[in-house]
This record gives C-alpha cells, structure tokens and sequence, in this order.
C-alpha cells in the first residue's frame, strides 16, 4: 500500500476535533444505502419502460427545441387517447 496512505487505515474511538457537528439540515440530505443500493425510496406503482424509438432527425429536433421538458410533453401528448 502506498505510504500516503498508511494514515487511512488507522481508526480511532476518538472525536476529531476538525470535522463539524452534525445537523439537522445535513442529515435530511443524507443517501441511505445498504450493500451499495440506495434504500428508502418506495417503488413507483407505474414505473416508466425504456425503449427505442426511431425517428426523423427533423422531429427529434423540433422536440428538443421545444425546451426543458420536452420529454414529459411527448408522453403525454403519446399518452393521449385517439379517436
């Protein structure tokens, strides 16, 4: 193991007096994970699919020009019933 480090495979019971107090707010931005999973977020009861989806370059275009969401307004306007 590197010399550099050595330092990080001491541990210590000890405070350090250079880390700061834990709070409230920082906790509440806390990620929870167990065996490398995130945990704590409930399933989604209509979790989306990822497909592929071939379409004109021009379409595609128009699409992202649209702007930020344009994603969510195409699958609401696929999402819509037709006649």
């Amino acid at each position: 193991m590197p010399e550099k480090f050595a330092a990080t495979r001491h541990t210590s019971s000890k405070p350090d007096d250079d880390l700061p107090e834990l709070t409230d707010e920082m906790l509440s931005r806390a990620v929870l994970k167990q065996g490398g999973k995130r945990i704590g977020r409930p399933r989604s009861q209509s979790p989306k699919v990822a497909i592929s989806l071939r379409l004109e370059a021009e379409v595609l275009q128009r699409w992202r020009d649209s702007g930020p969401g344009w994603q969510t307004r195409m699958a609401e306007l696929l999402s819509k019933e037709t006649p």
